[in-house]
């Protein structure tokens, strides 16, 4: 036997080393795998990435203008100073009667709030460019985070009874409850219409009391402004609260306001209108709804009311998902008695569950597979020792990936799944030289420990090569600029850090287990 004790050369073997006999081993192992299962359990999933959109509409209103006058005088000059700010990729510039609407998309990548502080700045400095007459600049900034709904629920009445208005304003209830659930950002309600009083002018009657539009129009908004209510002390030091009570209650109400004076007489505005309590008829806007009849065709295409939810970033979409779906049901029965019912039309917190469920159902067939290959190659135990390497290297990615804030989305699966093959090729190389020299009479006169550290140090420098070799090939990945850079961002972040992972896991746990799950063969007998 040697005297001297291997001494290894790189990093593969002083891990091996380190760890050979260390009563920690054990620990760390189970470790990587609770922290692995904790943080595929409490990860943030949803369908798609995290991307960084930034931009701003502006829109500036000027009354009576037309849309050429609207385009030299507002758009032209508001485009100009919005290529002045940085980071601005792309303007886009429209021009209707009275409005003139700006779009200002920044380049991918750009912060949100930066580029909204950049768009607000350089409006406010340049106030003084629009006209006399136009109105204060409204600017939207673009959310994408918020702007693409995770659930959408569509409500329909089976009731012939119920007004045009009534579904909306019931549905919009629920929208106040489900807007006051943790991590929603944002509810939204799209179809149906809401409650507003109409009146139809004859216009015939209008000429013939010598009327205008504009003094029907004014005596209608002066009594829209609501009354403020006053206060005062007596003598007796009691507060006394005056109020009015609210002009108008009912389509009477309005139609007793007066307009005009004609000879001394009032003329009231049910004389020259007919004033209706009803529905927003200038929203020309409907939502429909079919159901599928027993012949498997759809019919009977009814009015509904669709109300979106939106997450906030980062947050899991499962989760809120789950929260709004029980929310529903506290509503389910109250909504059963008048005649409502609900469908929901999308759950991407579903899909991404789904998602994930599928991809650790995979990930399990996959190492069924590569431990039944390995059995025929190269023995069970062997099998045994590269199956575990699998879960420990993604328990250490997805640790990893939860704590720099990522999300479980299909593109990170598609990062695991692209990563899978690549990761047990580390533990095959080291359990196969491993194995190699367990069943050679050369290194019979070695001790077991010995000969797992200079197994896993002689592969250490060529696995490392290339190792980094594949790593690099993704590299150039994260450096792809634009919305498919984002869309692709999860790839470069994870399969790298898998990679590193499974360096360390095989010169770890490799020799770990192979030290005390192989069995060494007699070479005495084969001798002489």
């Amino acid at each position: 036997m040697n005297s001297h004790k291997y001494k290894p050369t790189d990093i593969a073997g002083h891990l091996a080393k380190i760890f050979l006999k260390n009563p920690l081993t054990v620990i760390l192992g189970i470790s990587l795998l609770v922290i692995g299962y904790i943080s595929l359990t409490i990860m943030p999933r949803e369908e798609n990435p995290q991307m960084i959109v930034s931009g701003s509409t502006v829109i500036v209103a000027l009354p009576g203008a037309s849309a050429k006058e609207i385009e030299e005088i507002i758009v032209k000059p508001l485009e100009e100073k919005l290529k002045e700010v940085k980071g601005v990729d792309n303007i886009y510039g429209r021009a209707i009667d009275n409005v003139g609407i700006v779009n200002a998309a920044f380049f991918i990548g750009q912060t949100k709030e930066n580029a909204n502080l950049k768009i607000y700045d350089k409006i406010m400095q340049n106030a003084d460019m629009f006209p006399v007459g136009a109105m204060k600049p409204i600017i939207k900034p673009l959310d994408i985070d918020i702007d693409i709904p995770i659930v959408s629920i569509a409500f329909y009445s089976n009731s012939k009874k119920m007004g045009k208005t009534a579904l909306y304003y019931k549905v919009k209830q629920i929208q106040y409850h489900i807007n006051g659930l943790k991590n929603v950002a944002v509810t939204e309600l799209k179809g149906g219409h809401k409650h507003q009083f109409n009146i139809e002018v004859n216009l015939n009657k209008l000429s013939g009391y010598n009327l205008s539009m504009g003094q029907i129009k004014k005596a209608v908004e002066a009594l829209a402004y609501s009354v403020p209510a006053t206060k005062n002390r007596t003598k007796n030091n009691k507060l006394v609260i005056l109020g009015v009570k609210n002009a108008i209650e009912n389509a009477k109400d309005i139609g007793n306001i007066i307009v005009a004076q004609y000879m001394g007489s009032p003329i009231y505005l049910y004389q020259v209108a007919k004033v209706e309590n009803s529905y927003d008829i200038q929203n020309f806007q409907s939502a429909l709804i079919a159901k599928r009849g027993k012949d498997g065709k759809f019919s009977n295409f009814e009015d509904q009311v669709t109300l979106t939810v939106s997450k906030l970033q980062g947050t899991n979409a499962v989760i809120i998902a789950d929260e709004v779906k029980k929310e529903l049901e506290t509503y389910k029965e109250a909504l059963k008695k008048e005649g409502i019912s609900y469908v929901i039309t999308r759950n991407d917190g579903q899909r991404a569950d789904e998602a994930v469920n599928e991809l650790v159902k995979h990930l399990v067939i996959s190492i069924i597979i590569i431990a039944v290959l390995l059995i025929f190659v190269l023995g069970w135990r062997e099998s045994l020792i590269v199956t575990f390497t699998v879960p420990a290297i993604l328990s250490i990615t997805l640790f990893i990936a939860y704590l720099t804030g990522q999300t479980i989305n299909r593109i990170t699966l598609f990062a695991f799944l692209l990563s899978l093959g690549l990761l047990v090729d580390a533990a095959i190389i080291v359990i196969e030289n491993i194995h190699r020299h367990y069943h050679s009479p050369e290194s019979a006169h070695e001790e077991d420990a010995e000969l797992m550290v200079r197994a896993t140090d002689e592969i250490g420098a060529p696995t490392n090569i290339a190792t980094l070799a594949i790593i690099m090939t993704m590299v150039p990945m994260a450096f792809v600029g634009g919305m498919m850079g984002q869309f692709m961002k999860p790839i470069p972040e994870n399969v790298p850090v898998a990679l590193i992972a499974s360096l360390f896991v095989a010169y770890i746990f490799t020799p770990y287990l192979a030290l005390r799950l192989l069995k060494r063969p007699d070479h005495s007998k084969g001798e002489k």
